[in-house]
This record gives C-alpha cells, structure tokens and sequence, in this order.
C-alpha cells in the first residue's frame, strides 16, 4: 500500500499536475485505437510504459532509433523466450533493458496490478488479439481504475490493415509523429512494389500455397495454419492463393496432416525461429539474427522428410520454404510479403532484392543491425 502511496505522491508532484494547478492548459489528444476505443491522454506525461507483450520492442523501434525503450518500465517475457537473437541484440545497444521488469501475462494470477502502479505506469500497450482476455480478465475495469491509459495495436490479426493506423496512434501518443510518418511512407511504397504487380495476376495464375505455422515446434505434431489473416492474408496480397483462407475463417487453426496430403500444393512456407532455448527438442528451423545458411538447411531438409512428405509436389519440385516467425507480428511484415512474391513469381521480381531492402531498414529505422537468416529455401 505504501508503494501505491508514494506513485498518487509522485503523480501529484508530476510537471503536468502542477501545471493544472497553476492554471496551465495541458496538451490532451484523443485517439482511437485499434479496438475502436477513444482514449484521450496528453503525450508529455506519457514517461512509464508497460508492454502486454515484449515483441512490440520491434514497432515502438521504429519510432526511437536512438533509445527506444527508454520508457519502458515492464513487460512479459516473450521476447526473451521466442526471439532470444533479437533481445540480445537489443541488450547489447541498451544494457539497461535487463533491468525492466518481466511481469508476466496480463491475464493470469502472475499478474500484478500493485506493482504495475509501484512502476508509475502512464501507459498499457497491448494487442488487439487480446483484447476479449483484457475485458474477461477484468484488467481495463482495473487499469481504468488505477487510472493508467490504455491503447490496443494490432500487427497480427489484420497486419495489411492496421499497421498504418496502429503507427499513427503510437506516433501521435508518444510524440513521435514524425518517425512513424516517415516508416509509414517507407511501407507503402514498399507494399505498393508487389501490389502493383500481382493486381494483374489471373486466378488461374496463381499458386496454392500451404503456411505451416511454427513448423516442427513441436516435433510430434502437425499442422497448424493460417485462415485469411496474418501470413495468410500476406501469402493472398503476394499473389498466391492461402490453402487455409479456403477451409476455415478466422486467425488460425489446426489440419490433419492427411488433408494436407490429398490436395494440390504448390508451394509449402513453414515458419520458424530460435525456439531451441525455450523447447530444447525443438525441429523447427531457427531462424532469426544468429542463424546460419547451414543449420537452415538440415533443419529445413529434416521437415521436409517428415513420413509422407516427400511424396507432396511442392517438396519434389524444391518449392519447400521456411520464413521468420516473427514476421507475423510486426511492421516489417512487408519483407514477408517480397519474399513470397519472389518464390511465386520469380521472373516478374527477378530484380527485387529482399535482403537489401531488410539491410536497408535496419540502416535507416532501427538501431540495432543486420545479421542472420530469416528465410530458407529447400536445396
């Protein structure tokens, strides 16, 4: 309680506060985030920012080059758990990134509210996938009543969609307008270079293309997928036709491996990461910043000996790949996008060079650089 205590003292002691009180306007915006709901809060006192997941480290990058989680206070863990090449590379730029507190999910008994307002927290980020567990969980009631603001992105259920609005809202509620301005330009044109030439792509044209989410994570046990969103909606915008967008609705789901077996398959995309520190028995192909071409390829080449596989077209025409997870959850999914419309259409993006343009990135919108491998294709 005494901790509650001295946060309502330093909160009352806070620039803004006094500057009320002394007859100040203060500077307060309304935005609409992407659960559709109206937040109004003054970016100047936004100093504390808790994270419901530590993989928005890769969006609020974007709009802080020099030190973009200065603010954050606390976060869960998952950044650490399935993208460990990733925070290392953070941890090495800004050590004191260890110090941020690991606070579990926002949903579960782990959670706790005390220290959220010990930590002064201004601001909750959360994803908009969670938003039903929020609202279940009882946590905005709470929040709302610690007086701590909260906004939803969202760059994994609907990513073509809401990536540009969710960078608009992050830029105007932390003061960084222009950055993600200036990313959000960036994007669209480089969305607009497959768009502008899958737009003429027939229905007949167009391959059939099986995403196995996080492939071989669990070695025993196949196959998760996408419905029309997230990768799958990528896999459609790239010019292919999602096997999944035509079996179910929704964010994702789980098929019979025999089903797979008795369609056509032009293509095969698993994604993978380095899931070896968290499942040691991992078969996935962990790819991210400290993969190597090599170990790609034996992990690749195992998946596609998997009982039954072999005999599938696409992996007898070598058209078996493996991309970055965690593209599936972040503004840079448009690399995603390149990637795949390459493998469909080579000859139309024989000039797109997708390395150069995910270097080009790292040089001009993120602080830490590029290093590693986040996509595979079957030798």
């Amino acid at each position: 309680m005494l901790g509650i205590q001295r946060s309502f003292v330093k909160k009352l002691l806070a620039p803004a506060f006094l500057a009320a009180a002394f007859g100040a306007s203060a500077e307060v915006i309304e935005v609409t985030d992407m659960a559709g709901r109206k937040v109004s809060l003054d970016p100047d006192k936004i100093e504390n920012i808790v994270l419901g997941e530590s993989r928005l480290t890769y969006s609020l990058a974007l709009l802080d080059k020099n030190n973009p989680l200065k603010r954050v206070v606390g976060w869960k863990d998952d950044l650490m758990q399935y993208d460990p090449d990733a925070y290392r590379k953070y941890l090495k730029a800004f050590p004191e990134i260890a110090e941020i507190e690991n606070l579990g999910s926002p949903y579960t008994g782990d959670f706790s509210l005390e220290k959220i307002i010990t930590l002064d927290t201004d601001l909750f980020i959360l994803n908009l996938g969670n938003l039903l567990k929020a609202q279940e969980s009882g946590l905005l009631t709470k929040l709302e009543k610690a007086g701590i603001k909260v906004v939803f992105v969202d760059f994994r259920q609907r990513p073509t969609q809401n990536t540009v609005p969710s960078l608009l809202m992050l830029g105007k509620v932390l003061d960084r307008e222009k950055e993600a301005n200036d990313f959000i330009d960036y994007y669209v044109e480089q969305m607009r270079v497959v768009s502008s030439v899958v737009l003429q792509k027939k229905p007949e044209e167009r391959p059939i293309v099986f995403i196995e989410r996080a492939a071989g994570y669990n070695p025993d046990k196949c196959c998760s997928t996408f419905g029309a969103a997230n990768l799958g909606r990528l896999v459609d915008e790239a010019g292919g036709i999602n096997w999944g967008s035509r079996k179910f609705p929704g964010f994702s789901g789980t098929v019979n491996p025999e089903v797979i077996f008795s369609d056509k398959l032009d293509y095969i995309i698993g994604t993978g990461a380095n899931w070896a520190e968290t499942n040691p028995n991992t078969a996935a192909v962990l790819l991210g910043y400290e993969a190597t071409p090599e170990l790609a390829q034996v992990r690749l080449q195992a998946l596609a000996d998997r009982k039954g596989w072999p005999e599938l077209d696409a992996v007898k025409s070598k058209n078996f790949f493996s991309i970055y997870h965690q593209f599936y959850n972040s503004p840079y999914h448009f690399i995603a996008l390149q990637t795949f419309a390459k493998w469909f259409y080579p000859e139309d993006f024989k000039d797109l060079d997708t390395t150069a343009n995910f270097i080009e990135l790292h040089d001009r919108f993120l602080p830490i650089d590029f290093s590693g491998v986040f996509w595979h294709k079957l030798k």
